[in-house]
């Protein structure tokens, strides 16, 4: 049986000069801003252009590119080899949503790949409108109805997933303990609180992501926040911010480990946001000691879950994603 594996990501500049771009494509999307097309485009144009300088700055502390798309290939060769072990003819495929490579590009490469069977896995492990959805309703547009194909929804809570980061934030968290009793911040990439409001199940995942990695790292409670980066624009955003939890930590006088909950790569919100900007304002603010956990990255635990999650696509036995706020705690993540 020939396999595509398509993963999807959101994707990054691959050059200053793709900054501006980028952004008109990511504010396009009528997922991030609701309005008819004729509103949206001319707004997206008008947000990219009095971000672009700022973005810009960003990238330039990284090399002046996202390094998601070569952090992504990286995923997606251990993903191959841990399918071609277990005897799968595999072939993986990035489809980034809002630069390159982009899906409609990425779906006449698996065309002519002609595979069996296509299990599309985005790199969202808790879902939202804004990135699971957004990237698979794009892909189906552009690849149209094929019933060889099946979607994986998100795996906010799996065993694997919780193992994976647990395993990352042990080692920081014992270097941290040198400093005192560390306070463990699981930052989130932010959502607009208009978008939760109306059923995004967005921050329950996330909820549920960090509860479960509490629990196997056996965090007292009270040690460790649910916190939320990354805010753009003038709009309310879901709390607590991580630069407010940075900053009360400084108040309270105790070491921090910021680990990554929601990004399972390196780039930009991690490499500038966490490390340079969030780590600076701690250092303001008096936290005596700051550390910041990897993402899950490559990593052989990461990876054999998501391979363990292709199976179970094909096998018909994925456990059920609850896409609605209200259905949290009614199904299994």
């Amino acid at each position: 049986m020939k396999l595509a594996v398509v993963l999807f990501n959101l994707g990054g500049p691959d050059s200053l000069d793709a900054v501006r771009p980028f952004l008109e494509n990511l504010f396009s999307d009528p997922a991030i801003i609701n309005l008819p097309v004729f509103f949206r485009k001319p707004l997206a144009k008008l947000i990219a252009s009095r971000r672009a300088a700022y973005a810009r700055d960003i990238y330039a502390h990284i090399g002046g590119r996202s390094p998601i798309l070569p952090e992504t290939k990286t995923q997606a060769e251990a993903l191959e080899r841990i399918l071609a072990y277990e005897g799968f003819d595999a072939k993986c495929f990035i489809a980034m949503r809002y630069w390159h490579p982009r899906a409609s590009a990425v779906a006449k490469a698996v065309k002519a790949f002609a595979p069996d069977r296509i299990v599309l896995l985005p790199l969202y492990p808790q879902y939202s409108t804004t990135t699971t959805e957004s990237s698979v309703a794009e892909w189906r547009r552009v690849y149209g109805a094929d019933p060889k194909m099946i979607a994986v929804g998100c795996y906010a809570r799996e065993d694997w997933f919780v193992r994976a980061h647990a395993e990352r934030i042990a080692p920081v968290f014992a270097e941290a303990r040198k400093h005192g009793t560390p306070r463990v911040l699981f930052s989130a990439h932010g959502l607009p609180k208009n978008i939760s409001d109306a059923g995004d199940p967005y921050t329950h995942h996330v909820e549920q992501s960090v509860a479960a990695t509490a629990r196997a790292l056996g965090l007292p409670a009270g040690t460790w926040v649910t916190t939320y980066q990354s805010r753009v624009g003038r709009l309310e955003w879901v709390k607590p911010s991580t630069e407010d939890e940075v900053k009360r930590a400084g108040t309270d006088k105790v070491p921090l480990v910021v680990a990554p909950i929601s990004f399972v790569s390196e780039h930009s919100e991690t490499l500038v946001e966490l490390d340079i900007e969030l780590k600076e304002t701690a250092l303001h603010a008096g936290v005596p000691a700051y550390f910041r956990v990897p993402t899950v990255s490559a990593g052989e635990t990461f990876i054999a879950g998501l391979a363990g999650l292709v199976k179970a696509a094909l096998a018909g036995t994925m456990r059920t994603c609850p896409l609605h706020a209200d259905q949290i705690g009614r199904a299994h993540v």
